[in-house]
C-alpha cells in the first residue's frame, strides 16, 4: 500500500479509535442522557446498560487503536452501531416535542449509524 494511502488509513483508524473511546468515556462521566435512551425492553437498570455500553467502546475502540486488533475491533464497531440504532430510534421517538435543535439532533443520529457503519468496515478493510 502506498505511503500516503497507509497515512490515511491509519489516521482513520485512530479517529475511530478517539470516537469510540471519547463516546465510552462519556457514559461513566455522565451518564444520565444515556440512561434516559437505554430501551425499555431491555432486562435490568439502564445503568447497567450505560456502563455495559460504555465500557463495549472502550474496549473496542482500544482494539481499533493498535494494528495487530484493529481488523476485528473495526469489524466489532460496525456491530456496535448497529446495536445501538434501537437507543437512537428511541432518542428520536421520545424527542419529538423538544425544541427544534435537540428534536433535529436526535433525528439526525439515525442516518448517521449508516456512515459510521461504513466507515468501520473501511478501517477493517484497510
Amino acid at each position: 500500500m502506498p505511503a500516503d494511502r497507509s497515512d490515511r488509513s491509519d489516521r482513520s483508524a485512530r479517529l475511530l479509535s478517539g470516537l469510540l473511546l471519547g463516546a465510552g468515556v462519556a457514559h461513566f462521566a455522565a451518564p444520565r442522557p444515556f440512561d434516559a435512551i437505554v430501551p425499555r425492553a431491555l432486562p435490568g437498570s439502564p445503568r447497567t446498560w450505560t456502563h455495559l455500553s460504555g465500557l463495549a467502546e472502550v474496549v473496542v475502540g482500544a482494539a481499533v487503536a493498535h494494528p495487530r486488533t484493529r481488523r476485528a475491533g473495526a469489524l466489532a464497531a460496525a456491530g456496535l452501531f448497529v446495536a445501538v440504532l434501537p437507543a437512537n430510534v428511541r432518542m428520536a421517538r421520545d424527542w419529538r416535542h423538544r425544541p427544534a435543535p435537540l428534536r433535529t439532533a436526535a433525528v439526525a443520529r439515525l442516518p448517521l449509524q449508516v456512515p459510521l457503519v461504513l466507515w468501520a468496515l473501511r478501517v477493517a478493510r484497510s
